[in-house]
């Protein structure tokens, strides 16, 4: 595993519940800001090897945007028992809900 991926594993296993981060967030603080598809295709391929709180990580409008009906209604249900507020079914508010993650910033 390269050094960037790591970073993004570490940082999405640090989401605290009742917090979200965006892929393009998670891409610069991991230190490649151009990175966010790359992000997409971390969580994809290793959120169950390596348990990551995946419907923790939306889009920089804060929207929940995976395709597939019943993943994107499992994502919006896990975040609302968490306590977050989604909005239209698939947007929460950045302002509110992110998590600043410092460690790499």
């Amino acid at each position: 595993m390269n050094d960037f991926t790591k970073r993004v594993v570490e940082i999405i296993q640090s989401i605290p519940k009742g917090k979200m981060m965006t892929y393009g967030q998670i891409a610069r603080i991991a230190g490649n800001p151009r990175a966010a598809r790359q992000v997409a295709r971390i969580l994809h391929s290793m959120s169950q090897k390596y348990n990551l709180p995946w419907h923790r990580v939306v889009n920089a409008k804060g929207e929940i945007v995976i395709k597939d009906d019943e993943s994107r209604f499992v994502q919006r249900a896990l975040l609302e028992k968490e306590g977050v507020t989604v909005k239209n079914e698939r947007y929460v508010s950045i302002d509110e809900y992110r998590y600043d993650y410092q460690k790499f910033e």
